[in-house]
Formats: structure tokens, C-alpha cells, sequence
């Protein structure tokens, strides 16, 4: 890791801040950041290319131990950086990242009463700028109990929002997203993060938050009449945000800026503002696509042994892993049991509930040796009440056995004390040599770089509800990557082969149906990062099907990520490069479209391109798809044709 600095000047004069503030612009001079004090307190604002997206707005931070830090404010001095990091990403949109900010540091004081300190950090980097609060250990306060954080974004313009709204802080951040502008929204409804905004003269600004550690995860509201941060509280009370002992920090306030969709999507801003790794040796992470029999319904063939919780069914699964390069199989459930041992019902768990021992008749033991044998992983699902209560006995048993990783799912909460106890997660499960994928959980927060064995998250509404209802479409599929997806790594139940148009789609709990086509399936690949992609068909779904033989060589990791074309709610391209090859996806709503999609992303030279499109008749046979090969170069337009709800995948091999 290389990490530079350079300090541009040191200022104690108050006077200047007070009446003219301070500026701070992203190295390329596109992003500028005002902060400055009046009697209330402190106040900032951020435009680009000299467009003011975010008027004068507060920056507020509220303590049991005092109150609001807004009065009498005293500038004491302040620092300007140039910072510039390389580091290394294993699960990202690219393998290798250089960081380009400048940073201001200001230290802010009381003149009366507690005479409380703290500092104010700002980084504005070419796509974006963030801002968090510092608060130093001082002689009179030595903790603090932070009562509230309502920043406000005081945007400009009116602009389109894309957001997904919340009916409380207890939730699995699952559901469709709402398009419309700024001034139709609702006082006081809790708006879900990252929440995309839309400017006029095609500006885009995204909100969201990076390094949530020790600390309650964030959200929007409008408030008489603005937009401000809320905080989820501690549990089973409202009063009390977080409690820390000094010193302490917030995450990261991040507004994601540029005057292309594709800068936010491209942007590696929530790793740059996350803290390095803290697992020393990562030898051991190695993401993969996964088996997981439980969307399905554990579908197996006509054979010779008895379905269930058993070896034999695991087996299945593995030797089709091991025949089709599938890294994992997710060892879940059969018949609504848990493969491990609980008394409680619909898998909530029991008095007795104990995720280190398997049910009878599943020897885990003989399970793991033998998918290792054939080269294949062994995961497991844990619900994560029966987990933490016993996570050091657990995690060791796994280790013990042999297993890789798991699922942790039904947090559905971002309280301070959730995040900690994920942290705790990870950070055992990295001694252990497991890595985390987890499900009913908030969003990324850039921790991917922080802890490397956290493959994915869900906190997203996916396709596992196709077992039970019909209102995840194509529609609500192209919303996720300009929200959700633009936090990071994204869940979401990959690899239905039963596609179904609306008129045909019926809700089955076992074999599912998928709408839109079967392109759009495969694109979700690309389209979605994901470095524990779900392949979670049954194996006789997949045997013989066309476009198969893409799920089995589309990589699960990244060097680069590019995007192509892209409009709010109607469609995208994304290109992914790993190595030498690229990989792109398109996929589209429910509305039928024709797109140019130029090929100028790639480097010189020639390119054999494997290109599978939607059917002439994929409206009505959906799983229909037509494969070509041709030759392309950086120089290519490629026609994409989309039916509605449909996509379009390329593989572009380098030629030698």
C-alpha cells in the first residue's frame, strides 16, 4: 500500500472563517465544498462545474452531555491535504484503486459552558465529497452519548429522487423503489441509503454513508421541508443514537457527484474513505459462485436415495459444483428444517438451538471431506440468533470440519449494536478462516476493504420472492444499480432458468419462475457486483440450456468496471474486465428498446466477442436467446436489441 501527503498550510485565524469560510475543491477543480460558522453553528455547502447542488446547509451533532454542538463555536485551527493512496481490493469493482483527495481538518470549540472539542473532516475526490465528525478525548468528557445527527442537505433544483422509503429502522431494506421529485416527498418518512438524485443539466448526486463502524447506521428525511440525516437508535428506546467512549468518530457523509450516471457507478469512493485491511493474511478469501438449493426447493432427480437433510442430497449438489466450476455449495435446509439442530419453528430458533451440530443422519464431517476431494467448498445458512450467542464454539466446529464460509441471515436491524456485532462477526469468522455473506442486513459500507472475508450483502429486495409473490420485475431490477448496488457487492439470488413474461408467470415455491428473459438473467451477472453470485437453479435446470456455459466462465471478481449506457430506471450496460477479457451486461425494463453500445472502452487491438441476445420471439418464449461470434474491436458499435425485460451478455476475448 502507498500513501502520500501533502500539507498545503496550517491557518489560526478565526476571523477569515467566520466571514469568508473555507473552501476545499477535488483535485480536478469540479467539486468545491464551502464550510463556514454563523450563530447557529456550522454550515457547508458543495456545488459542480459551478452548479450549486447543495445549498447552505447545517451540519449538526446532538449529545445527552450538553446538547446540540451548534453555539458559540470557536475555530480553533486548520488543515489542508493532498492525499493520494494504492491499495488492493480481493471483492470490489476493481482489483486495484488509486485514491486522489483533498482533505480539510478543522478543529471546532466551545467558548462556554462545557467547552466541548471536536473536529470536522472533509474529502473531496473527483466523484464526490464526504464529511464526518472527529471527536477527540478531552479532560471534562471522557464519553459521550450521541443523542441525534441531522445534518441537512439542503439540495437545490428540485431534483428526481430514486429511493427506497422505510417504515421504521426495523427492517430488511427490502422493497420497490420510488421515483419522484425532491417536493412530493413526504415529511418525515425515512428514505433508505444510498437514495440517487437526479439534477437538472444532467448532474446525478447519490447519498449514502462509508465506514459504519461502531456506530447506528444512517438514513434521509424531509424535515420541514429539507433533507436530514437520522440515525438509527439503540434498541428498545428513541433518545440515545450511539455511545462511545472518546475518542470516537463518525462514519463518512457522502454525497457521490458527477454529470455522468456511470462516475457514481465507476466510483470507488466507499472503500477510499474505509480503513484498511485488518486481516493480515488473506491467502484464504478466495470468492466463488455458490450453490443454494433452498430457492429451488431442493429438487432432485429420480434417484436411489432419500431426499432431505442428508449426505447423499449434498452431495448431488457438490458433484454438479464440481463438474461445472462452481467454487461452493451451500449446505441450507430440506422439508423447512435447518441442516442443523433446533427446536424453534420456520426457523426462528429454538431454547435448544445449536448451529454447531448437524441434524441426525447429515454427517458434516464426510460431507466436507468428500466436496474436497472433487475441489468443491462447503458452505452453510445459520440464522443469526442461534449463531452469536455461541459464534466462538460455532466458528471453531466449522473450522473444524472444513467449512468455508456462510450465510448470516435475520439481522433486519443497523442499530449501533448490530454493526458492532457484525464487525464481531467478521472478525471472528476471519480467524477461522470463514468468510460472511449477509443476508437481512444493511447495506455496504465500504467494509469489503476493511474486512475482505465479507463476500455480500443483501438489503435489497431479489428474487427469492419469486417462491412467493410477483413484484420483483425487470422494472424493479434496473432501480438496484443506480441505488443499492452503487454501495457495493449485492445478493439478490441469481440463476433462475424459468423465464416467464407476465402473462405467464406463476408463483411456485418450488421452481421457481423468473420474469423477464433469460439475457436479463444473465446479465444480472455483470450488471450486479457479487462476489458470492448465487447459481441456485437445480442442476437439471441448467444441463444442456443455453447460456449455461456462460454462467459456468463468468468471473465472480473484477480488475475494472466500466459503465457503457446507462438511464434512471430503464436501462444499463456495465463492463468488467478480469485479465485480459471483458465482460459486458445490459439489461432493460419492461419497456422494449434498441441500444447502440459502443466497444471504446476496450484497448487497442482485436477482441472475438461471444454475444447472446434476446430471441426474435424472446416476448413470447422468453428463455429463448441467440449466440453469435464475431470479431470487434475498440472501433464497435454493437446493436442491442431488447424485448421487454430483456438483456444482452458479451464475453470479449483478447486476440493474440
Amino acid at each position: 500500500m502507498k500513501y502520500l501527503f501533502i500539507l498545503l498550510f496550517v491557518a489560526t485565524s478565526i476571523n477569515v472563517f467566520a466571514q469568508r469560510g473555507l473552501t476545499v475543491s477535488s483535485p480536478d477543480k469540479n467539486i468545491r465544498f464551502w464550510l463556514s460558522a454563523d450563530q447557529s453553528g456550522l454550515v457547508y455547502k458543495v456545488s459542480y462545474k459551478g452548479n450549486m447542488l447543495v445549498e447552505q446547509s447545517r451540519l449538526s451533532i446532538s449529545f445527552e452531555e450538553g446538547g446540540a454542538f451548534s453555539n458559540h463555536l470557536k475555530l480553533e485551527k486548520h488543515q489542508l491535504q493532498h492525499l493520494e493512496e494504492n491499495y488492493n481490493l480481493i471483492v470490489g469493482k476493481n482489483s486495484k484503486v488509486h485514491s486522489e483527495c483533498n482533505q480539510l481538518l478543522v478543529s471546532v470549540s466551545e467558548k462556554s459552558g462545557l467547552k466541548r472539542q471536536l473536529q470536522v473532516e472533509v474529502k473531496v475526490f473527483n466523484d464526490g465529497a464526504a464529511f464526518r465528525y472527529r471527536i477527540p478525548q478531552q479532560q471534562q468528557w471522557k464519553s459521550v452519548n450521541i443523542t441525534d445527527e441531522a445534518n441537512t442537505f439542503n439540495l437545490s433544483q428540485n431534483p428526481i429522487v430514486l429511493t427506497l422509503f422505510r417504515e421504521n429502522y426495523t427492517t430488511s431494506h427490502e422493497g420497490i423503489y420510488s421515483k419522484l421529485h425532491l417536493s412530493e416527498i413526504k415529511a418525515d418518512t425515512l428514505m433508505d441509503l444510498p437514495t440517487m438524485f437526479s439534477f437538472p443539466k444532467g448532474i446525478f448526486m447519490a447519498i449514502t454513508e462509508a465506514n459504519l463502524r461502531d456506530y447506528g447506521g444512517m438514513y434521509l428525511v424531509k424535515h420541514q421541508g429539507v433533507l436530514q440525516s437520522s440515525i438509527s437508535p439503540l434498541p428498545n428506546q428513541m433518545a440515545i443514537k450511539v455511545k462511545a467512549k472518546l475518542p470516537h468518530q463518525s462514519p463518512w457523509r457522502v454525497m457521490m457527484i458527477g454529470n455522468r450516471m456511470g462516475t457514481l457507478i465507476e466510483s470507488n469512493l466507499l472503500t477510499n474513505l474505509s480503513d484498511p485491511s485488518q486481516i493480515k493474511d488473506v491467502s484464504w478469501i478466495k470468492p466463488g459462485k455458490t450453490t443454494f438449493p433452498w430457492w429451488n426447493g431442493n429438487v432432485v432427480p429420480d434417484t436411489s436415495f432419500a431426499p432431505g437433510n442428508n449426505y447423499e442430497t449434498n452431495m448431488y449438489y457438490v458433484n454438479f459444483c464440481a463438474k461445472n466450476s462452481i467454487a461452493y455449495h451451500t449446505v441450507v435446509e430440506y422439508g423447512l428444517h435447518e441442516w442443523y439442530v433446533n427446536d424453534g419453528a420456520n426457523f426462528s430458533p429454538g431454547p435448544h438451538a445449536d448451529p454447531s451440530k448437524a441434524v441426525p443422519g447429515l454427517d458434516m464431517q464426510q460431507l466436507c471431506d468428500s466436496a474436497k476431494k472433487v475441489g468443491v467448498g462447503i458452505r452453510v445458512w445459520v440464522h443469526f440468533a442461534a449463531l452469536y450467542p455461541k459464534l466462538e464454539a460455532t466458528f471453531a466446529q466449522y473450522e473444524k470440519w472444513g467449512i468455508k464460509g456462510l450465510m448470516c441471515d435475520f439481522m433486519d436491524r443497523d442499530d449501533q449494536e448490530m454493526v458492532n456485532m457484525q464487525e464481531e462477526i467478521l472478525q471472528k469468522a476471519a480467524q477461522h478462516h470463514l468468510h460472511i455473506q449477509f443476508h437481512g442486513a444493511y447495506k455496504p459500507t465500504g467494509l469489503n476493504r476493511t474486512y475482505p472475508n465479507e463476500f455480500t450483502r443483501e438489503g435489497t429486495l431479489n428474487y427469492e420472492n419469486n417462491k412467493w409473490n410477483n413484484i420483483v420485475t425487470p422494472n424493479a431490477d434496473i432501480n438496484i444499480p443506480f441505488t443499492r448496488g452503487l454501495a457495493g457487492s449485492t445478493d439478490y439470488h441469481l440463476g433462475g432458468f424459468r423465464a416467464a413474461n407476465p402473462s405467464t408467470f406463476k408463483v411456485h415455491y418450488t421452481a421457481p419462475m423468473v420474469p423477464g428473459t433469460r439475457c436479463h438473467m444473465l446479465a444480472m451477472y455483470v450488471v450486479l457486483e457479487n462476489e458470492q453470485g448465487m447459481v441456485c437453479d437445480y442442476p437439471d435446470a441448467y444441463i444442456g440450456q443455453p447460456g449455461f456455459e456462460f454462467i459456468k466462465e463468468v468471473p465472480i471478481t473484477w480488475d475494472e468496471t466500466k459503465a457503457v449506457n446507462a438511464k434512471l430506471s430503464e436501462y444499463i450496460t456495465i463492463a468488467r474486465r478480469k485479465g485480459s477479457d471483458w465482460y459486458l451486461g445490459t439489461i432493460n425494463s419492461n419497456t422494449p428498446r434498441n441500444l447502440n453500445t459502443p466497444l471504446s472502452f476496450l484497448p487497442k487491438g482485436n477482441y472475438t466477442a461471444e454475444i447472446y441476445s434476446d430471441a426474435p420471439d424472446a416476448n413470447i418464449n422468453p428463455n429463448h436467446l441467440v449466440k453469435v461470434v464475431q470479431k470487434v474491436s475498440n472501433q464497435t458499435v454493437l446493436k442491442t436489441i431488447l424485448t421487454a425485460g430483456g438483456g444482452q451478455v458479451v464475453r470479449l476475448r483478447k486476440d493474440f
